[in-house]
């Protein structure tokens, strides 16, 4: 707590009013309640009410401008100046098979620019980092500071858990929001983001903005709103910030599940892999470097297997043996097509209920998951298929899961007679 905070200064009840009327607060409010609520002092009740009034009334940008930099300043900062290289990062918001971080940042670190990728766990439809990297055996999640500047230095990426000291506020604002329905408020959303990402130290930053059923944000205008509220916020905070929105109607690649995604990205290293999950691997990996000062051509990285080179040096720096074979489920069992004809719809939601109902994601931040459980594609929506042919392999270790995996793929897989005319994975791009 700062030494001249004031606890007594403003009323929570008296800012919770003004916010739920529809005016603005003032810069000293803002702060003030960031902090109070940090350390206790305003009630989670009382938060929780302020949150639902930003999701009915919002925050202009010079208000959210602020929200954001107080959140930034209940932590630490960290600071990759002293680095011989630079630095970019990438944020995605979160899809159903968006394995993109992990031959990401071992291909933007083949082309000479440094990647602290600070990552989090999944939570409900949507995959997380660290549960897909931990299906590597030995592998770990968690560095210090040191540690972390070293492999930056030597390896040139990391994917590692963001320590408790980073935006102090989100940590607490994040679990409230995910408890009392205002998950959807963009102004937190992109508060949250933003926070970590600015208190990281990174100097250039490439958000990954998802649209469609398997994102937060279901609609254009929506993801454009976000998209664009980030951008000003890292460009406010003098990080070069750029975003893509990409689509998420369907989900990314061929998999989704943790040693499932873990394999299907040492395919796209090997210079395989499902044609989308590299476009955007590549789409990405330009702007990166882009937005870091340099020139070089990650396409060539990938070719020439630096890109593979640097990620079995990132995986071996973390304890992890990319060598090593990664746990498969115990139990399979197909999901057929009922008819001849050409897949017209495989929903990302339907099919990231299905994986995480299946083991591959957790209801709780305590719950474990399965590495090995996920859902195999074997068709994508433009495909043609015949009657009886396997659309989708689940897998589990628990099989009494595959009735309900079943169920959420219900409606979520449409066969029809027309073809379909495939729709651009890059949407737009706002900078």
């Amino acid at each position: 707590m700062a030494a001249d905070f004031n606890a007594q200064a403003f009323s929570a009840v008296e800012l919770i009013r003004t916010k739920r009327d529809g005016h603005r607060l003032p810069d000293e409010q803002v702060r003030w309640l960031i902090e109070a609520y940090t350390e206790g002092i305003v009630a989670d009740e009382q938060m929780s009410a302020m949150a639902m009034a930003i999701l009915f009334q919002g925050l202009d940008d010079a208000e959210l401008a602020t929200w954001t930099q107080a959140m930034i300043d209940t932590g630490v900062r960290l600071d990759f100046q002293a680095l011989s290289r630079a630095t970019s990062d990438k944020h995605s918001t979160g899809g159903v098979g968006d394995k993109i971080t992990l031959p990401l940042a071992p291909l933007v670190a083949a082309c000479g620019v440094a990647v602290p990728q600070l990552s989090g766990r999944g939570l409900g439809h949507t995959g997380g980092t660290l549960d897909k990297m931990e299906a590597i055996p030995g592998w770990q999640a968690t560095l210090s500071n040191d540690q972390m500047m070293r492999q930056l230095e030597e390896v040139g990426a990391v994917i590692c858990a963001a320590g408790d000291g980073l935006a102090r506020a989100d940590k607490k604002l994040y679990a409230l929001r995910d408890v009392t329905g205002t998950v959807e408020a963009i102004p937190l959303i992109a508060s949250s983001i933003m926070s970590k990402k600015i208190a990281e130290g990174t100097g250039a930053l490439v958000l990954d903005v998802k649209v469609g059923s398997g994102a937060f944000m279901k609609t254009l205008d929506d993801a454009r709103e976000l998209a664009r509220r980030m951008v000003a916020l890292g460009k406010a905070a003098d990080v070069t910030t750029v975003a893509l929105l990409t689509d998420m109607s369907t989900p990314l690649g061929l998999t989704a599940g943790n040693a499932l995604e873990v394999r299907e990205s040492v395919e796209v290293l090997a210079g395989g892999g499902p044609a989308d999950v590299v476009e955007l691997t590549l789409a990405l990996a330009r702007e990166m470097l882009q937005a870091a000062g340099s020139d070089a051509d990650p396409e060539k990285a990938l070719a020439d297997g630096s890109a593979m080179d640097a990620w079995k040096q990132m995986v071996r720096a973390q304890g992890g043996d990319p060598e090593a074979e990664l746990p498969w489920a115990k139990e399979t069992e197909d999901v057929v097509a009922e008819r001849d004809g050409v897949l017209t719809q495989l929903d990302a939601m339907a099919v990231g209920v299905a994986a995480w109902r299946l083991g591959a994601g957790r209801a709780r931040k305590e719950d474990p998951v399965q590495a090995g459980a996920g859902v195999v594609m074997h068709a994508k929506p433009g495909d043609r298929v015949t009657k009886g042919q396997p659309l989708l392999t689940l897998h589990t270790d628990t099989p009494e899961a595959f009735a309900r995996a079943r169920e959420a793929l219900a409606g979520g897989i449409e066969i029809g007679d027309e073809t379909l005319e495939r729709q651009p994975l890059v949407i737009d791009r706002i900078s």
